[in-house]
């Protein structure tokens, strides 16, 4: 019965997660993930109810989760923990399930938070302008492979964005696609020139990836990348062809999806100088993240200030 306590709030929570807050099943599964690890513990230590956790057992299972036994987490992983903790005992506040957070106000010694790293100009061009394999197939994957790179950075979407794109999501005439972003957040973004013509290329070979049932209309079949089998081509499956294709064309670093939306920002924000403009176009709800997102540090912001506001300090 404890046990069934324990699964049924944390099943609510994930529901409420999916339905009310509208997080992606990605990001679902990573709290389930998280809160399923401390039930366990819980369960173990003969705890029957969340309202028993206090900061006394929270700090024994992050000792757990940093021991040999637990996993030997890092400090970034068990914050990612605690965050999770944090918000499911928020909600369970909310219900009237608890009166206190224990993961509230509790942190650890944070580390210097790492930028993702990026391609620089030459490298992205030599990414995408390489020469296709020799094999048949190897060479039509390809297609299909560098319609999604050309993507990835010619708009800047994150991994699920592209994952889950329809072919009604492209507004030719204007070369406009549009995306379902984080909390069901649509943004339309712009396709460049280069990428357009590589996803052409994509769309009439793209026929020779369905079956039969798909192509006489009978199985639904409008994701805009497909695997061999005809099905969406997965997430995971984008990871792997990005980091296939880096190490075939010789690049001296593990390419993933992030790196070339981190690419796409960086790059844009070098040339236009336009902070509001990029976090439009990224997605990101507060211009901190984005200011992270693309390293710009406040003497940079500093220089654009004094440059443009009129009413700034400025030298006669």
């Amino acid at each position: 019965m404890a046990a069934t306590a324990l699964a049924s709030e944390r099943e609510a929570y994930a529901v409420w997660l999916a339905s009310q807050r509208h997080a992606s099943p990605h990001t679902c599964s990573a709290y389930d993930r998280d809160l399923r690890k401390l039930e366990d513990f819980l369960r173990a230590q003969g705890v029957e109810e969340w309202v028993e956790l206090d900061r006394f057992r929270l700090e024994d299972f992050v000792g757990f989760c940093r021991s040999e036994e637990g996993g030997e987490l890092e400090i970034r992983s068990v914050q990612r923990l605690l965050s999770s903790i944090r918000s499911f005992y928020t909600w369970l506040g909310k219900n009237d399930k608890v009166v206190h957070n224990p993961a509230r106000g509790y942190t650890l010694k944070s580390r210097k938070r790492e930028l993702p790293r990026l391609l620089d100009v030459d490298a992205i061009g030599g990414l995408l302008d390489g020469a296709a394999p020799e094999d048949a197939e190897a060479a039509r994957l390809w297609v299909r492979d560098r319609a999604i790179m050309e993507l990835f950075y010619s708009s800047g979407l994150r991994l699920s964005e592209l994952a889950y794109a329809k072919l009604g999501s492209i507004e030719w005439s204007e070369c406009l696609i549009t995306v379902l972003g984080k909390g069901k957040k649509e943004r339309v973004l712009p396709i460049g020139s280069k990428a357009a013509t590589a996803l052409r290329a994509w769309l009439k070979l793209r026929p020779q990836f369905l079956n039969e049932d798909q192509l006489s209309g009978n199985e639904k079949a409008d994701w805009l990348f497909l695997g061999k089998r005809g099905t969406r081509l997965s997430e995971r499956s984008i990871q792997l062809r990005l980091a296939h294709h880096a190490t075939r064309l010789g690049l001296p670093q593990h390419l993933h999806p992030h790196m070339l939306r981190h690419s796409f920002a960086s790059h844009l924000l070098e040339s236009s100088h336009d902070l509001r403009a990029v976090q439009e176009l990224l997605g990101h709800a507060n211009i901190s993240t984005t200011q992270i997102y693309t390293h710009l540090d406040f003497q940079q912001l500093a220089a654009v200030y004094d440059q443009a506001h009129p009413r700034a300090n400025k030298k006669d």
